[in-house]
């Protein structure tokens, strides 16, 4: 049992350039890969706007979407439908192509987030489902992870530009310092950013979830 990660693009018709963005989305899943390798099978294009990955664990996987969330430039965004359950892949002629009920259970969670942000909760960006046959000790993470996105999201989404990168660089081991001097500011501001911008608690959080869901 894997978690099956599906990821689209958000406002992909309204992109000018779908060609640049498409490069800024495969360079940035890229570099968090090179950087943070936590994915059993990084995420890849498959057709239209989506991307399909395969993580071995949630907190794997919940690791990685953030610093990816993060490391995404200004008005770059995926929403992420997560399915735990086993994946399978049907050989075709053209290619292999992604089956099973973690799938389909990935499939679900983006509609739900779709649902979400068209309705109550337009911050929505992440979502799991687990495929039929899930334990009660699974249940209960996946709802208490769901309540956990729902947050974790609130923060990602109105943080600025700025301060996703010095989350992301703080995440990866740089000093204040050295993140001062990469976005041209003084130290005590990139404190003040880590504080304000609530980037010491997504942080704190993920290593907590890690532990919890290790």
């Amino acid at each position: 049992m894997v978690v099956a990660v599906i990821a689209d693009i958000i406002g992909s018709r309204r992109l000018d350039d779908r060609n640049s963005a498409q490069r800024t989305f495969d360079e940035t899943i890229a570099l968090v890969e090179r950087e943070h390798p936590l994915a059993e099978q990084p995420l890849r294009p498959t057709v239209g706007d989506e991307q399909q990955g395969v993580y071995a664990t949630l907190a794997d996987a919940l690791t990685s979407l953030l610093l990816l969330q993060l490391a995404l430039p200004e008005d770059s965004e995926f929403r992420f439908g997560l399915g735990i359950g086993a994946v399978t892949s049907v050989e075709s002629a053209h290619r292999e192509l992604s089956d099973g009920p973690g799938w389909w259970a990935a499939r679900d969670a983006i509609e739900v987030v779709h649902a979400r942000q068209d309705r109550a909760v337009p911050s929505a960006r992440t979502w799991i489902v687990g495929a039929p046959g899930q334990d009660e000790v699974m249940e209960t993470v996946i709802a208490a992870s769901n309540a956990y996105l729902l947050a974790r999201d609130e923060i990602v989404v109105r943080m600025t530009a700025r301060e996703r990168r010095i989350a992301y660089g703080r995440f990866g081991g740089m000093s204040q310092q050295a993140l001062a001097e990469q976005e041209g500011v003084t130290q005590p501001s990139v404190s003040k950013s880590l504080r304000s911008s609530g980037a010491v608690a997504l942080l704190e959080g993920i290593e907590l979830f890690q532990g919890v869901t290790a």
